[in-house]
């Protein structure tokens, strides 16, 4: 084939390649779609939008959803939003939601609430139907030592003006937990909170538990309650055994103070015994030397020796009449 006859093809291979990259580039099919639900939209613009790198579909769906729905929103809104970050789709559903259910939710709120992490849609169907949450059993102890517990419901509904900044379901469960706690331990007898356990509800509900949440508490209804254990009771079983633990502790110290005691008389005993021996040791020295000095002569050492035996004798024969006694006795 020749040049000439190549040319027709060569032609329409190139405008095939070139519809198919403005097709592509430019989103003729969603403009289409856009016009057939009445939403005014250039060409141009969504060109544009694919030179800021925004997908057009994620924008102009919503915006065709928000215009069937009666919202007034425009097209720099959504495009913002998706450019921050932000779920399109689901602020327009949360718009629509709240449009039908006739809250009060402006776009720049509801944009608010979806960049701050928050399900926005969740959020308005929680202010349509409210929600239930479920705290664990929370046991708290009355004044008669009697542990109770309780397990309570919490129907809260979504606060949309607290909803940015505002505390969540955690906050709740905890000051719920707290009230009931509080509210059991201010009992005189744990009976009178088996007899009425809607006086914790009352009780817990009054203190505005919801303030600086994104929740507005409806009620709080007790769904069971327990007896535990006899806390008393236990407290006071570990103090007599402390006190008994402490009693035995200083019975021991005194004992060993006295028998440190006893053992330090006992020293002293040998060491006064020692200084007895000691000095009767020198006695036969200073009579030598009384005698060789002639201040005293051989009679007085006779008498000396004669008073000595005497003593001893005196000595035995008391030893011997103490044993006598004792076998006696026996």
């Amino acid at each position: 084939m020749t040049l000439q006859e190549l040319m027709p093809l060569i032609i329409v291979g190139i405008i095939i390649i070139a519809l198919a990259v403005l097709f592509t580039f430019i989103p003729v099919m969603l403009w289409i779609s856009a016009l057939a639900a009445g939403v005014k939209i250039s060409i141009f613009s969504l060109v544009g939008m694919r030179l800021r790198r925004v997908t057009p579909a994620r924008v102009i769906n919503p915006l065709i959803k928000a215009h069937k729905a009666g919202l007034d929103i425009n097209t720099n809104q959504l495009e913002s939003h998706y450019l921050a970050g932000g779920n399109v789709d689901r602020v327009v559903n949360a718009l629509i939601a709240a449009h039908r259910a006739n809250i009060e939710l402006t776009f720049e709120r509801c944009a608010a609430i979806d960049l701050a992490g928050r399900d926005v849609l969740e959020a308005v169907q929680m202010s349509v139907n409210p929600k239930v949450i479920e705290t664990p059993f929370i046991a708290g102890v009355a004044m008669d030592g009697i542990e109770v517990k309780a397990k309570a419901r919490i129907t809260v509904r979504a606060n949309i003006d607290r909803l940015v900044g505002g505390a969540g379901e955690d906050t709740i469960i905890a000051r719920v937990g707290e009230g009931i706690v509080s509210t059991i331990g201010s009992s005189d007898n744990h009976n009178k909170v088996l007899e009425n356990p809607d006086s914790i509800s009352k009780n817990v509900l009054g203190k505005g538990l919801d303030a600086g949440t994104a929740f507005e508490i409806l009620s709080i209804d007790i769904a069971d309650i327990d007896i535990g254990k006899n806390i008393g009771a236990i407290l006071q079983t570990d103090q007599a055994e402390a006190d008994k633990n402490i009693a035995q502790a200083k019975a021991e110290e005194r004992r060993a103070m006295a028998i440190a005691q006893e053992q330090e008389m006992r020293a002293r005993v040998q060491e006064m015994q020692a200084k007895v021996v000691e000095a009767e040791a020198e006695v036969p020295q200073a009579l030598a030397e009384a005698l060789r000095s002639g201040k005293m002569g051989v009679m007085d050492y006779m008498n000396y020796q004669n008073i000595d035996a005497d003593t001893d004798m005196r000595k035995t024969l008391g030893t011997t009449g103490e044993t006598d006694d004792e076998d006696n006795g026996k």
